[in-house]
């Protein structure tokens, strides 16, 4: 498997994804091609989710289903795809041109796992409601021109997506995809640099600031516009939530911590860093620090200012 760190982003699934022309399906016996690759928007609690592929499926608007075999792709941990790092599904394949509506991930179930990293190497079972059946479902506009060659990327939200059930339940995690698709030709990405030690020590000396979770180095909260003020995430909130939550990593040297955020669609976003674990279901009293507000442009990367900011 050759997986590929390139620009891409993530856009409102239900955003139709212009590309070159063409509108509703083509009857004439035209067709383009088209590549869908995978990336994950991180997750902090897990220290691998591994799903297997079996088929996907695209539905065009007038037409019947599209599949295409997976079995070469096999079980793919999307932990490992994160910072812009994606994992081809299909690459080039020909398909009838015009307007498509529905995408469908065919999923294996039992040989889909989770480990956690105070766990080890244990599997714990995942369940995916309807995976091997319908499969996993992106309902949304997109357009494969003909004579022409199209790119989109899927991201599978796992931070989002995995819930811990409580009571009796199918298995010890259960999957609620959240997922979107993007065009490849209309992304760009944030990154930065945080300097966790000073932050850490900061706060360890300050008794009206929160401490920094033991053995975590936090992560960056990425939001859909101008916000007034971060929130944290929890699904079962409606209103505020940040699109998505990068977790930062050390840096070879070990001087500071860096994240990037891909495959965002170009417009305005507000950024926050947290050292405080968070729940993805409750409702978490964090604090945030290094909030600035950043404009994303189609093709480039934008940089933020290091965090703690310079005042």
């Amino acid at each position: 498997m050759k997986r590929s760190t390139q620009v891409f982003t993530v856009s409102a699934l239900a955003a139709a994804l212009a590309a070159c022309g063409g509108s509703g399906s083509d009857s004439s016996g035209q067709t383009g091609t088209v590549s869908m690759g995978l990336t994950d928007a991180p997750t902090m609690d897990l220290s691998s989710v591994n799903v297997a592929f079996n088929a996907i499926r695209l539905k065009p608007v007038d037409g019947p289903w599209q599949e295409f075999s997976l079995e070469e792709v096999g079980i793919i941990d999307l932990l490992t795809l994160q910072g812009g790092v994606t994992e081809p599904l299909i690459t080039d394949e020909e398909v009838p041109a015009g307007e498509y509506e529905e995408i469908r991930l065919i999923v294996d179930t039992e040989q889909s796992w989770v480990t956690k990293e105070s766990d080890g190497d244990a599997h714990y079972t995942l369940a995916v409601p309807s995976g091997e059946q319908s499969g996993l479902k992106l309902k949304g506009s997109f357009i494969v021109a003909a004579d022409t060659s199209q790119s989109f990327t899927i991201d599978f939200d796992v931070r989002k997506s995995i819930v811990n059930p409580q009571g009796k339940a199918l298995a010890d995690y259960m999957l609620k995809p959240v997922l979107r698709l993007v065009n490849n030709l209309e992304v760009g990405q944030l990154t930065g640099e945080v300097d966790y030690a000073t932050i850490l020590q900061a706060r360890n000396e300050d008794p009206e600031q929160l401490d920094c979770s033991p053995q975590y180095e936090g992560a960056v909260y990425v939001y859909q516009g101008e916000i007034e003020e971060p929130v944290d995430l929890n699904v079962e909130r409606e209103g505020l939530n940040p699109l998505m939550v990068i977790p930062v990593t050390e840096q070879e040297d070990g001087s500071l911590h860096e994240w990037t955020a891909a495959f965002l669609t170009e417009g305005t976003y507000t950024i926050s860093y947290s050292c405080q674990l968070d729940d993805n279901e409750t409702d978490d009293e964090i604090e945030f620090e290094g909030t600035q507000t950043l404009d994303v442009i189609a093709g480039e990367t934008t940089v933020a200012a290091p965090i703690p900011l310079q005042l």
